[in-house]
């Protein structure tokens, strides 16, 4: 298993799992933008600041300690202490907690959690330190990435690396089923995945996509980001049952599970798949044709290697948006600065390291395999990629790309549209609009009493 896999792996557990978090993030006290105290750390002296970050397969952490060398050889004042394996419910204790054995800087793979950090103040905003050291946030990172690191205009956390989503398909398989290229729009998607199903009594020989939202990385909110959704209107209220694109991308999602044989008979053959992040992942061992996943799966696969040629693509489009296609949802970690912090100064020279110089952010992408979170680093020269790696700096770079918006309850509401899929996938819910109306009510009332 590749390294990097095992960091998305406890991503998607955060967010599946998200509630659990969340009431322990509701539960810590509000931070303060402020630095609590006399902030010397600017004035040149020696100072010693700790980073609190998630990453723990060894060249993982090798990554973040060649950059640590790098940071300390341009800031010889300025010693970082790292801490890794960190998850966000310890985080918030610490920070809830205070006192000096609190991050000064942390960096958290939970994008849904952005949301509290933000609104607790529980990291400081970071516009006035991107002001003042001249930096245009709108011309340094992608607009998805901007977009999943601050919530309500308070930018408290930054992009540090990126994931993006995309097809994988079996060329192999396709050659088999005659298909030359690959699918660019959902009805061509469709037509693919009918050819590529092969049947074998009541299960298959080979299925030509997964669609059920427990198939992975299938779930609602990747399949919305081919469909640019908003999720909450002007008025902060969620928009579910107002915007078309959602009852679309449903029913939509209904209709590959109706074609390809139904719910139970999926249901089943998805009980045979093996982990996720293993060689027995459904697309090496060659049971699905195509498959939604990142770019972390490139490196997967080199590893594994299976025995069919593969490629990348961007995922398919909605018929109606096919001039948007090449876009991708986009996920990352992003790293921030405590508001308890006493050495704010050092900090924020750390995190503008980590976060804005190029050759940093490239070499930690090439050493992880994720995707680098500025257009600079995007376009580096430096960068280690080829054609199938390509297609995820593409989706990165794309503007039509976008994300899932913070919420002060985290990713609650994305659980609530989750759980409503899995109705409607089911057959349990064969009212999509109704569903989406007590959906839309539901998150209202959760985001309401979370504030």
């Amino acid at each position: 298993m590749h390294a990097t896999t095992s960091r998305r792996g406890r991503r998607t557990i955060a967010a599946v799992a998200g509630s659990a978090v969340l009431a322990l993030l509701a539960s810590a006290c509000t931070g303060s933008s402020d630095s609590g105290g006399s902030d010397d750390s600017a004035s040149g002296k020696d100072v010693t600041i700790t980073f609190w970050h998630g990453w723990s397969q060894d060249n993982e952490v090798k990554a973040i300690n060649d950059i640590i060398a790098s940071f300390e050889k341009a800031h010889p004042n300025i010693h970082v202490k790292p801490q890794g394996n960190v998850a966000d419910d310890k985080v918030n204790q610490a920070l809830r907690a205070g006192g000096d054995d609190a991050p000064d800087v942390v960096s958290s793979f939970t994008t849904n959690n952005v949301g509290m950090f933000c609104s607790t103040k529980a990291f400081v905003d970071l516009k006035p330190q991107l002001q003042k050291s001249g930096i245009d946030a709108a011309k340094t990172f992608p607009a998805a990435m901007l977009d999943y690191t601050q919530f309500q205009g308070n930018q408290c956390s930054l992009p540090l690396l990126g994931d993006a989503y995309g097809l994988y398909y079996n060329k192999k398989a396709f050659a088999a089923a005659g298909i030359t290229a690959p699918p660019r729009t959902f009805s061509e998607f469709a037509d693919a995945a009918k050819k590529l199903t092969v049947a074998d009594g009541d299960s298959y020989k080979q299925l030509g996509y997964m669609p059920l939202y427990h198939g992975y990385e299938s779930q609602t909110e990747h399949f919305l980001g081919q469909y640019g959704a908003t999720y909450f209107g002007p008025d902060g209220k969620s928009n579910l049952a107002t915007d078309p694109k959602v009852a679309a991308m449903l029913t939509w999602q209904k209709g590959m599970v109706d074609q390809l044989g139904g719910y139970a008979k999926l249901d089943k053959f998805r009980a045979t798949f093996g982990e996720e992040f293993s060689a027995k992942n459904p697309f090496h061992t060659g049971q699905v044709a195509m498959a939604l996943d990142g770019e972390w799966r490139t490196a997967s696969l080199a590893e594994n290697k299976p025995d069919f040629d593969w490629a990348t693509a961007p995922f398919p489009v909605p018929d109606d948006q096919a001039d948007t296609y090449g876009r991708g949802y986009q996920t990352g970690t992003i790293v921030g600065i405590a508001s308890t912090s006493k050495k704010q100064a050092a900090s924020w020279e750390f995190v503008k390291y980590l976060t804005t110089d190029t050759d940093s952010v490239v070499s930690f992408a090439n050493a992880i395999h994720n995707v680098p979170s500025t257009f600079d680093a995007l376009n580096s020269p430096k960068l280690v990629s080829d054609p199938n790696f390509k297609t995820f700096l593409d989706v990165a770079k794309n503007p039509n790309s976008s994300t899932t918006p913070a919420s002060v309850n985290g990713g609650g509401y994305l659980v609530s549209l989750q759980n409503l899929g899995y109705d409607i996938e089911s057959g349990k819910q064969t009212d999509v609009q109704a569903g989406l109306a007590a959906t839309a009510k539901q998150i209202d009332t959760d985001i309401a009493q979370a504030k």
